[in-house]
C-alpha cells in the first residue's frame, strides 16, 4: 500500500508506510487511517492486511481467579459427598445432581482457563491476544451442559418405567448442603455475569444447580409423605427441562459471538446513523461490528468524506468517533478508513454484500 495519513486528534498529521488490518490495531482512535486522494495514486481501499503489529492498548479483563478457585474446591468436595450418598441411598436425583455438579466443576475449570488465556498480552501472531478463548469456553460449556442434561433425562425416563426405592432423608440432607454450596458459588460470579458471557456461563451453572438441589429437597419430603417413588425421576425431568431453558440463551449468545454476529446490546443501524453524523462524512460502507471476546467489541468502517476537506479528516474526527462509539455503544476497538468520493467509487468493498 501507499502512504496512510493517521489523524490523531488535534495532533499534526504524520505519514507512515503502514499495512493495516482488523488484527493489527489497538482499541482506540489511534487505529484511524486517513486515506485521502493525496496520499497515494492507486487506492484499493487499504486491503493490505499485513502482519505489522502496531499500537496496542490492552483492555485487560478483571480477574476472577480467586472466585474460580473457591468455586471449584467447594463443588469438588460436594460432588464427592453427593455421589457417595446417591449410590448408598439409590437416589437418582442425587446422582443426577452429582453428575451435573461434576460437569459444572469442569465448566468452571474451562471458564477459568479461558479467563487466564484472555489476559495474555497480544503478540505478532495473535494480535488481539487470546481474547476469543472466553467465547469458545462459553460455547463449550453450554453444549456440555445440554449433553449432560440430556443423559440425565434419559435415565429419569428409565426410572419412571422401573422405579427404585429412595432414602428420602438422605436425599434432603445432601441436597440441602448443595443449595448452600451452589448458592455461595453463584454469588461469586453474580456481578461479573452481567457483562461477561464467560462468567455468565459459570453463574448459570451454579444457579441451575442450586435450583435442582432445592427441587430435590422438595422431592425427598414428598417421598417421605407419600411413598410414591416416581416423584424422584419426575422432579429430575422437571429440573432438567428448566436447566435446558436456562442454558438455551447461553448457547444462543455464545454461538452468535463465535459466528461474529453483531453483539445483542448493539444496534448496527444506530451505529451507522451515528457515523453518518460525523463532520465531513457524507457516506460510509464496509461497516463491520463483531465481538473480540465476551466483553469487548471491535468495529471497522470506510468513511467517505467530501473532497473539499483537502485530503484531511476534520481535526479531532477520529478521536471523537472512537470516544463516542465507546460511550454510546461499548465499542472499544474501532478502525476507520477515510476515503474521498472518488476513492469510494473505485473501492472493491463498496458493495454491501462484499466482505
Amino acid at each position: 500500500m501507499g502512504e496512510c495519513q493517521h489523524n490523531h486528534g488535534d495532533h499534526d498529521s504524520h505519514d507512515h508506510n503502514h499495512d493495516h488490518g482488523h488484527d493489527a490495531h489497538g482499541p482506540d482512535s489511534h487505529a484511524g487511517h486517513d486515506h485521502g486522494s493525496d496520499g497515494h495514486a492507486d487506492h484499493d481501499c487499504g486491503q493490505g492486511h499485513g502482519g505489522l503489529f502496531g499500537h496496542h492498548h490492552v483492555h485487560t479483563p478483571a480477574s476472577y481467579g480467586r472466585a474460580f478457585a473457591i468455586g471449584i474446591a467447594l463443588n469438588l468436595a460436594y460432588v464427592a459427598g453427593e455421589a457417595a450418598w446417591g449410590v448408598r441411598s439409590h437416589a437418582l436425583s442425587l446422582l443426577a445432581d452429582a453428575g451435573h455438579n461434576l460437569s459444572d466443576v469442569l465448566a468452571l475449570g474451562a471458564a477459568w482457563l479461558a479467563e487466564i488465556l484472555s489476559r495474555r498480552v497480544p503478540s505478532r501472531d495473535f494480535t488481539y491476544g487470546l481474547r476469543r478463548s472466553s467465547i469458545l469456553a462459553a460455547l463449550g460449556n453450554a453444549v456440555a451442559l445440554l449433553v449432560v442434561t440430556g443423559g440425565i433425562m434419559w435415565e429419569a425416563v428409565l426410572r419412571l418405567i422401573h422405579p427404585h426405592p429412595v432414602a428420602g432423608v438422605a436425599v434432603m440432607v445432601v441436597a440441602g448442603i448443595g443449595i448452600a454450596v451452589n448458592g455461595v458459588t453463584a454469588m461469586l460470579f453474580a456481578s461479573g455475569g452481567r457483562t461477561d458471557l464467560n462468567l455468565r456461563g459459570a453463574f448459570v451453572h451454579m444457579v441451575s444447580d442450586a435450583l435442582m438441589s432445592l427441587a430435590v429437597v422438595a422431592g425427598g419430603g414428598l417421598i417421605l409423605m407419600t411413598g410414591w417413588l416416581r416423584i424422584d425421576p419426575v422432579i429430575c425431568l422437571v429440573v432438567s427441562l428448566s436447566i435446558i431453558v436456562a442454558t438455551w440463551s447461553l448457547l444462543r449468545d455464545s454461538l452468535d459471538m463465535a459466528l461474529d454476529r453483531v453483539p445483542r446490546g448493539i444496534n448496527a443501524e444506530q451505529v451507522d446513523a451515528f457515523l453518518r453524523t460525523l463532520p465531513g462524512v457524507c457516506d460510509l460502507h464496509d461497516l463491520h461490528i463483531w465481538p473480540i471476546s465476551t466483553t469487548e467489541t471491535a468495529l471497522t468502517v470506510h468513511l467517505v468524506r467530501d473532497a473539499s476537506e483537502n485530503g484531511h479528516a476534520p481535526d479531532g474526527l477520529l478521536n471523537r468517533a472512537a470516544r463516542e462509539l465507546h460511550e454510546r455503544f461499548g465499542i472499544v476497538h474501532p478502525t476507520f478508513q477515510i476515503e474521498t468520493l472518488s476513492d469510494a467509487g473505485h473501492c472493491v468493498l463498496a458493495d454491501a454484500h462484499t466482505i
